[in-house]
């Protein structure tokens, strides 16, 4: 058995000064690498600074002359103790018990123990697995659902991705741009629910300059104290840096696939490396890192799924939304079959064991073609809910695909109950059968 190298974490007071350590770490030549912080050290939405252990003497007198208030512990992985004594006797076969072995170690999966998992066809199989998904989920993250609410600014864009329902040329009825008042008016009817973090999404749509953008962050910063995610496309690393100096905490940008020629054939007028650099950007500059996938693009294969998954890893993404592709009327892919709920559940419950301290969505794609899909994602690891806030007279417009799901409080609550999990202590509603 190959003995996998012993790492440390660096764990810092705050985004600024984890920053600033990895910076001086880089410039007196230390290997260094930034992810998701373990749970047992820090937050589901904060980052730590990975390296190897025989640097940790090189790191520490490095870093203890500067103002930098940081500690350095052992990288351990989650272990899932008694797993194996649980699966005895049960009728799953010999290489899957080899990676449930691997998992109650806490030793990282391999792409082919990914296929393994996302391949298996078993109902035993399937069952334990999303059983596994579900315990390290509520070990690392706990019982409460993260409720989070979009407001869909804008339905322009400039691209032409084949399978997007407001892509470049689509004929749509009506096109829309938010004003920043009616930005700021949705943003506090959200903050009323007792919501802390705000979703501001767009088609790729440059009348929303970088002035624009930072004028819109810096006054929800300043009358609302939210936490902000943008996923407003591509940008330059000089204007994302200045998203998050006007506030943004949070990025999305979602690869898609990370099948090159894939990514290429659905969106034929965006480049790979350029869609790799962005997030190696966002990475850089102490983002929340959120990216996702979808299952049943044309062309895809559960080998491309597993490479998601070990990419969602090592770039260490915090932020994974994963959901069916769904055709849309008036595209290229609009006479394509969906994708499967099943590869989809399999896609989640697998990504929270190789990810573990993430928030993972229970998607608007997945319930909007299973009406219980986001009940059946939080059981099989999701922890996370997105309403759809945008004003009602605008919302009709922003349809990404067919029969989109527009998720409201009530559905959110609902699918939380339903999967026995629990809603946070933050919100202010209540729901018709009582939270």
């Amino acid at each position: 058995m190959t003995t996998q190298i012993k790492r440390i974490i660096i764990v810092c007071s705050s985004t600024n000064h984890m920053l600033k350590a990895d910076t001086i770490l880089r410039e007196r030549g230390l290997v260094v690498d930034l992810v998701p912080t373990p749970s047992q050290y820090g937050s589901i939405c904060s980052t730590s600074i990975l390296l190897e252990e025989i640097d940790k003497k090189s790191a520490e007198e490095s870093l203890e002359n500067t103002n930098i208030k940081f500690s350095i512990h052992p990288y351990e992985t989650r272990k899932l103790t008694g797993l194996m004594e649980a699966l005895k006797n049960q009728n799953i076969s010999t290489a899957f018990q080899v990676v449930m072995n691997k998992i109650e170690l806490g030793m990282d999966l391999t792409k082919e123990d990914i296929l393994l998992l996302l391949k298996t066809e078993s109902k035993k199989e399937i069952e334990t697995l999303y059983g596994v998904a579900d315990r390290l989920r509520r070990e690392i993250v706990g019982d409460i659902v993260e409720i989070r609410a979009a407001i869909e600014f804008s339905n322009y864009c400039k691209k032409s991705c084949n399978y997007c329902g407001i892509r470049k040329g689509c004929d749509l009825p009506h096109r829309y741009r938010m004003e920043e008042d009616e930005i700021l008016e949705a943003v506090k009817d959200i903050l009323s629910l007792g919501i802390k973090t705000v979703i501001l999404q767009s088609g790729e749509d440059d009348y929303y300059t970088t002035e624009k953008i930072c004028s819109i962050l810096r006054r929800i910063k300043k009358e609302t104290k939210m936490g902000i995610t943008l996923s407003i496309g591509e940008r330059s690393r000089e204007d994302y840096l200045k998203f998050r100096e006007a506030g943004a905490n949070n990025f999305l940008l979602k690869i898609e696939t990370t099948n090159q020629e894939v990514f290429e054939r659905i969106h034929p007028d965006n480049d790979f490396d350029q869609r790799l650099q962005c997030a190696k950007w966002l990475k850089e500059l102490g983002y929340v890192n959120g990216s996702g996938n979808m299952i049943g693009l044309p062309g895809q294969t559960v080998e491309d799924i597993a490479d998601d998954i070990v990419y969602y890893r090592d770039m260490g993404i915090h932020m994974i939304g994963i959901g069916p592709f769904i055709p849309a009327p008036g595209t290229p892919y609009e006479n394509l079959p969906t994708g499967s709920v099943e590869m989809t559940l399999k896609a989640i419950a697998v990504t929270r064991i190789v990810c573990k301290n993430v928030f993972l969505p229970a998607t608007t794609a997945l319930a909007s073609i299973d009406a219980d899909g986001q009940r059946k994602a939080l059981e099989v690891g999701a922890n996370t809910i997105m309403l759809i806030s945008t004003p009602d007279k605008y919302k009709k417009s922003y349809q990404l695909y067919k029969n989109k799901n527009m998720i409201d409080i009530q559905s959110a609550i609902d699918a939380v109950k339903g999967a026995n999990r629990r809603l946070p202590k933050y919100l202010k509603v209540t729901s018709k059968e009582g939270i």
